[in-house]
Order: C-alpha cells, then sequence, then structure tokens
C-alpha cells in the first residue's frame, strides 16, 4: 500500500491518508493492555479533520462553520459524532467516488485501528511510547499546559513513528465504536474488533483542555453521540472493508 492524497476536481482543498500495514500476519497488538488484536491494513489521516476540509465538504448546508475556535488549518470541532456519521462521511464517500481506489470509503476509525496507530502501529511493541510518538507529551501535542486553552493549527507539533500528526491532544477523536466490551477474553486474538451495543460512543486521543493522562494512547472516553464539544472533532480511515 501507498499513501493516498486525496484530491477535488473543483477545490485546491486536498488532505494526505498515510497507509497503515495492519499485523494479520505478526504478532497480536495488546490493545489497552487488555484483548489481543490483529487488524487489516488501512489509511488513515495524516491530520484531524480540519475546518477547510469540514467546510468544503458541508458547502451549501447549515453546518459548514461549526467550530468555536476559528482557522481554516485548525481541527473542526463542535460535530457530533451523529454530525459526521449522518452528515458529513455521506457527502465525502459522494464527493470522492472517482478520486479514491476502488472499493474503498471514507469512515471513522474503530477504537482498535485508532489505538494501533496511535502506538505505531507495527512498531508499537519495540518503542512503547506512552503518547503518539513519545514519552513527552509536549514534543507531540497539545494539551492544557500548552495550549494557551484553544485548539491549534495541525501539525504543528513532531509526528508518531507512522507520520501521523496530533493524535496526542489538540481535539479528542470520536471513533466507530459504542463504548462497551469486545466479544473475547484476554486469552483469545480478535481480529478487526468493534463493540456493537452501547449508549455512548468512544472517542480517543486527548485534547487542549485536558491534562496529559487523558492524552495517553491507551486511555478511553465516552459521550452521547448526539453532543457537540469544542474540544472533540475527528479523524479520517479509509478501509476496503466496511465497518
Amino acid at each position: 500500500m501507498k499513501n493516498h492524497l486525496q484530491t477535488f476536481p473543483d477545490s485546491p482543498v486536498a488532505f494526505t491518508m498515510v497507509a497503515i500495514e495492519g499485523n494479520r500476519q505478526g504478532d497480536p497488538f495488546k490493545m489497552s493492555d487488555t484483548y489481543r488484536v490483529r487488524l487489516d491494513d488501512f489509511w488513515m489521516g495524516e491530520y484531524p479533520v480540519t475546518q477547510a476540509l469540514w467546510a468544503y465538504v458541508m458547502r451549501d448546508t447549515d453546518s459548514a462553520d461549526p467550530s468555536r475556535f476559528k482557522d481554516a488549518n485548525r481541527p473542526v470541532e463542535r460535530v457530533s459524532w451523529n454530525d459526521i456519521d449522518q452528515l458529513f462521511l455521506p457527502r465525502l464517500n459522494d464527493q470522492t467516488k472517482a478520486q479514491r481506489p476502488e472499493g474503498t470509503l471514507y469512515r471513522l476509525p474503530t477504537e482498535a485501528e485508532w489505538e494501533y496507530a496511535a502506538r505505531g502501529g507495527k512498531y508499537w511493541w519495540e518503542y512503547p511510547f506512552e503518547y503518539a510518538g513519545s514519552n513527552k507529551l509536549e514534543e507531540v501535542g497539545w494539551y492544557a499546559e500548552n495550549s494557551q486553552n484553544e485548539t491549534q493549527v495541525v501539525g504543528l507539533k513532531t509526528p508518531n513513528l507512522l507520520g501521523l500528526y496530533d493524535m496526542s491532544g489538540n481535539v479528542w477523536e470520536w471513533c466507530i465504536d459504542w463504548y462497551g466490551s469486545y466479544p473475547s477474553s484476554a486469552k483469545n486474538v480478535i481480529s478487526n474488533p468493534t463493540a456493537t451495543t452501547g449508549t455512548d460512543r468512544v472517542y480517543r486521543g486527548g485534547s487542549w483542555n485536558r491534562n496529559a493522562q487523558n492524552c495517553r494512547s491507551t486511555f478511553r472516553n465516552n459521550y452521547w453521540p448526539v453532543f457537540r464539544f469544542n474540544d472533540v472533532g475527528l479523524r479520517l480511515v479509509l478501509s476496503f472493508s466496511v465497518v
């Protein structure tokens, strides 16, 4: 797999999807120190979805400019899980039919994909960083002690081992999963897991207004899918499988 540059025929807006090699043929990944997981290959956004991308996809709607902290190159925020699932993703997939690899769709990451990518993918066991790319949060993320009480332009900090930016801090990132347990015990290996029942949706990564503990790559958080917060955004996954 190669990285995928997503462009649009009528706009300068573009973004890069980083190729993430899964571990179907390798050792299981230990997710949140509990589950042993194997994942297929997928692509993940180099950055969180920016306000520029959201505005372009949602143009001509009342939802084109939801963010509190305005800047085209800052992450979009104040978008609910439902906004993403029911409005943004259908429009994005419709607008990129001819530009993305055949048979793929854009979606939110599963919680397992998010953590695997944040922790460095196939390098996770060799470099067991606490945050996405470092044991020093200041190097890789914006959080309560350095954010100046607002989001920041994406890509200003050091990326992780896979070339992904801002996975620790800046904004939380919604995942596709319900907040719940996975159908496995710690002794079993599960493939491409998702939690399919619950009342809350998962989000990951910490944010500009949270402490360092919340920004750890293994930290889980959750809220109702209808809520919008100025510290929660999203990151895209592109895959051949539909979760």
